[in-house]
């Protein structure tokens, strides 16, 4: 009997996909202290735990998937702090414009016209700096000679 209560005490109950979890919790669950999360929070402004009585954080299951992810960029694939900030602004971004061209679709017309345009003009110029520098290299090759 004594047996039987260690063996289920020591299982952990399964958490629903909607359980928020404290600070501590969150931490755990992805390996962390506490302290990197409450720092990435004041470096992260998509990072936003619901703040209950006494400022205790809660993490929603897409702050944890956020965090995860984070993590990945941060420690698995090399990014800086600044990186990251700038790839999660240009998500944001891009959600946002999403979001506005389906409500204006002859907008999204617009912004690919234009951005046609743009590649064009790139093009243009990475082909003019090609040609310039096909030239340096024959006036090197030339005064080499």
């Amino acid at each position: 009997m004594l047996r039987t209560n260690l063996a289920w005490t020591d299982r952990q109950p399964a958490t629903p996909a909607t359980r928020l979890l404290t600070i501590g919790e969150a931490a755990a669950e992805l390996g962390l202290e506490a302290h990197v999360l409450r720092f990435w929070e004041r470096k992260f402004s998509q990072i936003a735990p619901v703040k209950r009585g006494g400022g205790r954080r809660y993490y929603r299951p897409e702050d944890i998937e956020l965090l995860r992810r984070i993590q990945s960029l941060l420690y698995n694939d090399g990014f800086t702090i600044k990186g990251v900030q700038r790839l999660l602004d240009d998500e944001s971004n891009r959600a946002v414009t999403r979001l506005d061209l389906r409500r204006q679709p002859e907008t999204h017309l617009q912004v690919e016209r234009r951005d046609a345009e743009v590649d064009a003009a790139r093009r243009q110029d990475i082909e003019d700096t090609l040609g310039d520098l096909r030239q340096a290299l024959a006036l090197l090759r030339e005064a080499l000679q």
